[in-house]
């Protein structure tokens, strides 16, 4: 039995499902979230998985780039990104690239790095370039999709476009730079959460660096005060203000729909009625809810994620950069163009990369406040390891975890002067303050399949067919079901931007 109707059942309570809840809410609409988990917040969460340390960490996603400063505006969130004051830093051997927002700096160091002043040029000139398509793409991330020649029209410049869009990002990456190490800092934006070589025919590379650069007009990552559950926790109390209503531990079963009206079932039995569904989990989950005849190809995630709490930072090789600069911003670990694209070629053929690229960074040398005081004063720290190349295959048995883990430290202890073991506390349990988490435990925990971390490969942030001109991205072949999580077209990401268009379409649709 049917307990109550509402004008829209939001399924999942993630960050996107949030955000469109509030929009609705705010409009007027009656608005429930059913979230499976007993928490809401879906990936953007924080925790404080060391026992008897008061260290909230990031659990999932860390950094904030795409969620449109005008959104977090209308919804009046109090939420506070931070610069990070260092982008990122690459060793290489005793020495390495330091990429900072003082220009000059940066052209030492690239200099220093590659005896050639061509090479800080054409690292400028590209950066001006995608500051450009930034400026131009992404407002339209909130509006209807504009066609493919209306986009190109927007960018006005042939050449840029054809180097992001439709050539594989290697050629413009080759063409630009003659440093390994350049090249490889760059693409790095093109891999995250991302299983593809840089010369991928399908271009899945340059849709997911695309989404990396654009971020509010400027491509910049910052940091989210207080960590990433207070962007959720913000969410969640300015839809309940609305009037949202929400209930966790609410695994949804199955939705039913004439086009009209909908159905969502509970696996607790509880049915509840709604003129709308808007569906905050992956596309292959809904057409599994919504008892489709073949279910769509599966995905694969392909990150190894890893908190850590440190007594101290490392001691680097590199005795001209000091560990607060260098692991202020991204960290590169054995992330050049020919050892991405080797690890590539070894993780395709199901083999575990022998030098597993990945990215560090410290959310704590830019806000202390996610850790208490006493942490604080004794000169601790989070550090947050994203590794590449990792896919759900890599984890078929139970000890792959561990070998992958054992590799990925060893490669980040190769650029370091000590092991980072040695800097690792210990919990009140007697365990290292480390946590892992694969692909396959991403799927158990927030159910993604195959663990990616965007739901499936992300699209283009443009209509590829005549009948999606206009439209908001979000439509199903059901008139009242709408994707509003990252497996949406112009999804990915803690963006908010799903949640926004597929309200929108929902209000346009006039309930």
């Amino acid at each position: 039995m049917t307990s109550r109707s509402f004008d829209a059942i939001v399924v999942g309570g993630g960050h996107n499902g949030l955000v469109a809840a509030a929009l609705l809410a705010r409009a007027g609409r009656t608005v429930l979230v059913l979230e499976r988990r007993g928490e809401l917040g879906g990936a953007a969460v924080s925790q404080a998985p060391f026992h008897g340390f008061p260290a909230r960490v990031s659990r999932y996603s860390y950094l904030v780039s795409l969620f449109p400063v005008a959104l977090l505006r209308e919804l009046g969130l109090p939420v506070e990104l931070r610069i990070r004051r260092v982008l990122a830093y690459a060793p290489q051997g005793a020495s390495g690239l330091l990429i900072h927002r003082d220009h000059e700096l940066t052209r030492s160091s690239v200099d220093q790095l590659t005896g050639a002043g061509r090479e800080f040029d054409a690292w400028q000139r590209f950066h001006a370039t995608l500051a450009r398509v930034a400026a131009s793409l992404f407002p339209t991330l909130t509006q209807p999709l504009r066609s493919r020649e209306q986009a190109r029209a927007l960018v006005d410049d042939s050449a840029v476009w054809r180097g992001l869009f439709e050539e594989p990002l290697s050629e413009i990456l080759e063409r630009t730079f003659s440093s390994d190490l350049l090249r490889g800092v760059v693409l790095t934006d093109a891999l995250i959460g991302t299983f593809a070589p840089a010369d991928d025919p399908q271009l899945r590379q340059n849709r997911c660096f695309l989404y990396h650069v654009i971020g509010n007009g400027t491509g910049r990552w910052d940091v989210p005060v207080g960590g990433m559950g207070t962007v959720s926790a913000a969410l969640v109390a300015c839809a309940a203000r609305a009037g949202a209503k929400f209930r966790t531990r609410a695994q949804v079963v199955s939705i039913e729909t004439d086009g009209r009206a909908a159905e969502v079932q509970c696996a607790d039995g509880g049915r509840f009625a709604a003129a709308h569904v808007l569906a905050g989990v992956a596309p292959a989950v809904l057409s599994s809810l919504l008892g489709a005849p073949e279910p769509l190809p599966r995905p694969e995630g392909s990150q190894l994620k890893i908190n850590m709490l440190l007594r101290r930072l490392p001691r680097l090789r590199d005795t001209s950069v000091a560990p607060n600069d260098a692991f202020c911003g991204t960290f590169h670990v054995n992330e050049g163009y020919g050892q991405l694209q080797q690890a590539y070629r070894e993780a395709a053929a199901g083999v575990l990369p022998s030098l597993p690229p990945c990215e560090v960074y410290c959310h704590s040398l830019t806000d202390a406040s996610i850790l208490g005081p006493e942490l604080q004063g004794a000169g601790a720290h989070t550090m947050t390891l994203f590794g590449l190349h990792m896919p759900a295959r890599l984890f078929a048995n139970r000890a792959d975890k561990a070998t992958a883990v054992a590799a990925t430290l060893r490669s980040l202890n190769s650029v370091l002067a000590e092991p980072i073991e040695a800097c690792l506390l210990t919990a009140a349990d007697g365990a290292p303050c480390l946590e892992a988490i694969s692909p396959p435990e991403l799927e158990a925990q927030l159910a993604m399949p195959g663990g990616h971390i965007f739901h499936r490969d992300l699209m283009w942030p443009f209509a590829e067919e005549e009948e999606q001109i206009g439209t908001w991205g979000a439509e199903t072949a059901h008139r009242n079901i709408w994707l509003c999580g990252s497996g949406a077209r112009r999804g990915g990401g803690v963006s908010g931007i799903p949640g926004h268009n597929a309200a929108r379409a929902v209000l346009a649709a006039g309930v």
